[in-house]
C-alpha cells in the first residue's frame, strides 16, 4: 500500500471510500450483489462498537435477547404503514425443504412484527412492564443501489424493543436511547452529531415519532447515524399487545424501537479520513498502537526486539500489535498503517535503544509535525494522555469542519446553493408537498428538526408559509 494508492478525497470521494474500504481490509464485496464480506480488521472495529453500546444499554435495564430470521408473511400485513413502507425492500421464502411453503416467510427486515407477537403472549399485567430488550442480529433490506458498509442488502445492528405502561414512558425511552447514541458517537467515535425528530415523511414506516442522530461526511453530506423510534400504540394494536393495569382495567402498551448498524463503519471513515486512508478514533481502533521495529541485520533485531517485547508489555492495556514482517521496508510499513488508521504508531531502532526512546508518530497529524521522540520510561502514560488527546483533536476537527460548512441562508436561491456543498440550518413550515420540492429540485431531504431549537419563528425557506422549527436540509448517503 502507498499514498498514491487511493484517490484523493477532492478529486473522487465516492471512489476513495470504495477503495479505502478494499484496501484497508475493513470489507469486501460478497459473490451475492448488494452483499458483503466484513473482514476481521472491519469485525474487530464492529465489536469494540457494540462493547461500548452494549455497557451502555445494560447500565440503562436493557437485556440482550434473540428473535428468528424468518417471519411469517402475515405478519408483515398487520400494521399498514409498515408494510406499505418496507414491502418494496422484502425478501421473501416461498420454499423450504423443497416444497412450497403453506405461508411465505419474510427474512427479517426489521424485529417489530415477529417481537410484537411474542409480547402479547408474555404481557399480561402492568407488573410485566415494562419490557426492555436488545438484540444483536443481521437484517436483509432488498436494496437497489448499494455501497459497502452504508447500504447493503445484508447489514449488522442493534435493535432494541421496548414496551410500557404510558406514552410518556414510551417518550422517555425514545429520547434516552437517542442521547445514548449522541453520546457514544461523541465520546468513542469523536463524532460530533446533531440530535432531532424526522419529519413525517422520513419517519420510519408505523412510527408516530422517529429521532435520529445526523452527522457531517468530509464531503459535507449528511449520514444518518441511529434513529429512535416512538411507536405510540400502532403495533400494540396490531398485535394486541395488553396489559392489565392497577385498576384491573385492560390498556394498549406503548412501545418504541431503536437501532444503530454497520453503517456507522462508514461513518467512522467518512467523516475523519484523509488522503492517505483512515483515522480512526482511538478508543474504538481495532489496534490503538502499533510498533515498528527498525533495524538492518541480525545484531540490530536482536538488540531492537528485546526493547520491543519490554514495551509490549508495558503497554500491555492498550489494542497493540507488533509488525513483525520481514522482507518489507519500515516505510512500507509506515504506510500501511496509516492507511489503516491506527492511531498512533511507535517507531523503535538502533538508536533508540541506545538513547532509551522512541518515536511516536499521531496518525491524526499527518507528517513531521505529528511525529516526536519520547523516553521510553513513563511510556504507557504519555501514550494513555497521547490517545486522549487525539481524541480531543478529532472531534473538534470533524466539529469545526460542520459548522464551517453549514449555513443559514435567508431565502431559497441561496438554499439552492448552499446544499449543493454543505447543510442549511432554515425556518421550514414542516410540510411534506414543501419538502417534496425541496427534495426535486435540489436533490436535498430533511435531515432532521433539530432537538435544540432557538425559539421564536420565521418563514419557510421555501413555501414562505409561517414556520416555528428550524430544520437540517442536505444531500445525503
Amino acid at each position: 500500500m502507498s499514498e498514491a494508492s487511493i484517490p484523493k478525497q477532492s478529486e473522487d470521494f465516492a471512489e476513495w471510500y470504495n477503495q479505502l474500504v478494499i484496501k484497508a481490509e475493513l470489507a469486501d464485496y460478497a459473490p451475492v450483489r448488494g452483499c458483503m464480506v466484513v473482514r476481521p480488521y472491519g469485525w474487530s472495529l464492529w465489536e469494540n462498537i457494540q462493547a461500548s453500546l452494549d455497557e451502555r444499554f445494560k447500565e440503562t435495564g436493557h437485556q440482550n435477547a434473540a428473535f428468528p430470521l424468518f417471519i411469517p408473511q402475515s405478519f408483515m400485513e398487520k400494521e399498514q404503514s409498515h408494510v406499505e413502507g418496507f414491502s418494496p425492500e422484502l425478501a421473501v421464502v416461498t420454499i423450504g425443504g423443497g416444497q412450497k411453503l403453506e405461508e411465505p416467510l419474510v427474512v427479517r427486515p426489521t424485529s417489530e412484527t415477529i417481537i410484537g407477537h411474542m409480547y402479547a403472549k408474555w404481557i399480561k399485567s402492568y407488573r410485566d412492564l415494562p419490557v426492555l430488550i436488545n438484540q444483536w442480529n443481521n437484517v436483509v433490506r432488498w436494496e437497489m443501489r448499494t455501497k459497502l458498509f452504508i447500504r447493503t442488502m445484508e447489514f449488522y445492528w442493534q435493535e432494541g424493543h421496548t414496551a410500557h405502561a404510558t406514552s410518556e414512558e414510551a417518550q422517555a425511552e425514545t429520547l434516552q436511547m437517542l442521547d445514548i447514541y449522541a453520546d457514544f458517537a461523541k465520546d468513542k467515535a469523536a463524532i460530533p452529531v446533531v440530535r432531532g425528530r424526522k419529519s413525517e415523511k422520513e419517519k420510519f414506516a408505523g412510527a408516530v415519532r422517529t429521532y435520529s442522530i445526523e452527522a457531517m461526511m468530509r464531503d459535507t453530506r449528511a449520514l444518518q447515524s441511529a434513529t429512535s423510534h416512538n411507536l405510540g400504540q400502532n403495533f400494540a394494536r396490531a398485535f394486541d399487545i395488553q396489559y392489565l393495569d392497577d385498576q384491573n382495567e385492560l390498556q394498549y402498551v406503548w412501545t418504541t424501537s431503536w437501532g444503530l448498524s454497520t453503517r456507522f463503519i462508514g461513518a467512522i471513515i467518512m467523516a475523519h479520513g484523509d488522503d492517505k486512508g483512515l483515522i480512526l478514533p482511538p478508543k474504538l481502533a481495532p489496534y490503538q498502537v502499533v510498533l515498528v521495529p527498525i533495524y538492518k541485520n541480525d545484531q540490530e533485531k536482536s538488540q531492537v526486539m528485546e526493547v520491543v517485547q519490554q514495551i509490549k508489555r508495558k503497554l500491555a492495556d492498550f489494542r497493540l500489535t507488533v509488525d513483525e514482517r520481514e522482507g518489507v521496508r519500515p516505510g512500507f510499513k509506515f504506510n500501511d498503517w496509516e492507511m489503516r488508521g491506527v492511531p498512533i504508531r511507535v517507531e523503535i531502532g538502533p538508536k533508540d535503544v541506545e538513547n532509551r526512546t522512541v518515536a511516536v508518530a499521531r496518525r491524526d497529524i499527518p507528517g513531521r509535525e505529528g511525529k516526536s521522540f519520547v523516553s521510553q520510561d513513563g511510556l504507557e502514560s504519555t501514550i494513555a494522555d497521547l490517545l486522549e488527546e487525539i481524541h480531543t483533536s478529532m472531534y473538534q476537527r470533524a466539529l469545526t469542519f460542520r459548522e464551517e460548512h453549514t449555513y443559514q441562508p435567508d431565502d431559497y436561491g441561496s438554499f439552492k446553493e448552499v446544499v449543493k456543498s454543505g447543510w442549511a440550518d432554515v425556518w421550514w413550515c414542516g410540510e411534506t408537498d414543501c419538502e417534496l420540492e425541496i427534495k426535486a429540485d435540489t436533490r436535498a431531504t430533511s435531515r432532521n428538526i433539530p432537538i435544540d431549537q432557538p425559539g421564536g419563528s420565521g418563514v419557510c425557506v421555501h413555501c414562505g408559509k409561517p414556520a416555528h422549527e428550524r430544520a437540517i436540509f442536505s444531500r445525503a448517503y
